[in-house]
């Protein structure tokens, strides 16, 4: 990982390992939101699996490691656990409803987990207003906040050290344990604020979103992310068609 932001400190010549990030960002969002859109219909577990494995498949060539995929992702694979066992307690469709739902829930969430780290978030920001005309204040928010959340990381350490110092230790006494972590975060959200409003009013006073503005660098679109966009279309298309074939295929709206 980059030292100041969450994007890949990629080699020249990288290889295909590093494939997914020589893709435009707006591709490989327009890629996410596209399989986002295309899974809300399907509560099955096929074909969100289908789609998941297929994402899955393409992690080796993202350049992102397991350790960084497992500690960026464990918030969404928390919530897809989360999501599948609320619905095995109380939804219609048992353990199959469950599944479904925790496996659809990976699917949405991991491409555009993908897509955030293995693109330069000057690039992404480029191609939010170049390509998908995002009006400028918005895509500088994004730019904004992936370079900040490395800084959110260090101010967490910060905070827990400060507290350890302090001696406000949890030892072995788990509700102790819950309450520092929620202090922990108060704090953090009051440092996200003072820091989001500093920087807020730095951009205002650099004319951001006052205009047109000129763009050092230019996103190019090439025919690979063109294949992108298609090759997400015929997944989608293949995981409904096989979740009918093998009669699995339950729908959102009946």
């Amino acid at each position: 990982m980059g030292g100041d932001t969450l994007t890949l400190d990629v080699p020249e010549g990288g290889g295909a390992r590093y494939w997914l990030t020589s893709l435009n960002p707006a591709a490989k969002l327009l890629a996410a939101l596209a399989i986002g859109i295309g899974l809300i219909p399907a509560v099955d577990a096929v074909t969100g699996g289908v789609v998941l494995l297929a994402v899955l498949l393409t992690v080796p060539f993202s350049g992102v490691d397991r350790r960084t995929l497992l500690i960026l992702g464990g918030p969404f694979l928390l919530m897809g656990l989360s999501s599948g066992a609320v619905n095995y307690l109380y939804g219609e469709h048992g353990l199959e409803g469950a599944v479904g739902a925790a496996v659809r829930l990976l699917a949405i969430a991991l491409p555009g987990l993908l897509a955030a780290i293995s693109s330069d978030p000057t690039e992404m920001s480029d191609g939010l207003v170049q390509r998908l005309r995002v009006p400028e204040r918005p895509a500088m928010g994004v730019l904004a906040a992936l370079r900040l959340i490395p800084l959110l990381a260090d101010q967490w350490r910060t905070i827990t050290l400060a507290r350890r110092a302090r001696g406000l230790e949890a030892g072995r006494n788990p509700l102790r344990v819950v309450s520092l972590f929620f202090g922990r975060l108060f704090a953090l959200l009051v440092r996200s604020i003072r820091t989001g409003m500093l920087l807020a009013t730095a951009m205002d006073a650099r004319a951001f979103g006052t205009g047109s503005r000129t763009h050092a660098r230019y996103s190019h679109w090439r025919a690979a992310d063109t294949l992108l966009l298609v090759g997400t279309a015929l997944l989608l298309v293949a995981a409904y068609i096989l979740s009918a074939r093998l009669g699995t295929l339950v729908l959102l709206f009946r």
